[in-house]
């Protein structure tokens, strides 16, 4: 099955202990939003190692673009669940494209029922 992953763990993948990580980021089955294309490389201390290694597995990985119908499920989630936008996105991504949703942070996704975490980090 197919599924997203969050920015928690493309920037967990940088380091040298999460390592194992970017075969999972790099699969066939891999997507990400182009949210967290944004979170990742807008992040103001971003050096310039990181910034090519990131630059480097967004080119690698399908990057989806939120449509209207993302973008209104996102309103929806936000309303009732009370998550930031970016989580809102994440999780309506999630749920518009039938993905299961890679995250370091389970939990703050727990409440949306019908979403699928699940958190790769051993």
């Amino acid at each position: 099955m197919a599924f997203l992953i969050d920015s928690n763990i493309i920037i967990y993948s940088y380091l040298p202990e999460y390592q194992y990580l970017r075969e999972l980021i790099t699969s066939d089955l891999s997507y990400v939003s182009e949210v967290s294309r944004v979170e990742v490389l807008g992040y103001h201390k971003l050096k310039d190692e990181e910034q090519r290694y990131f630059n480097d597995i967004f080119s690698l990985v399908p990057v989806i673009l939120p449509s209207q119908e993302v973008f209104d499920k996102a309103i929806h989630i936000r309303k009732e669940f009370n998550l930031t936008l970016g989580d809102s996105l994440i999780a309506s991504t999630g749920l518009v494209y039938s993905l299961t949703v890679y995250t370091r942070n389970v939990g703050d996704f727990e409440k949306i029922i019908d979403l699928n975490c699940v958190n790769p980090i051993r």
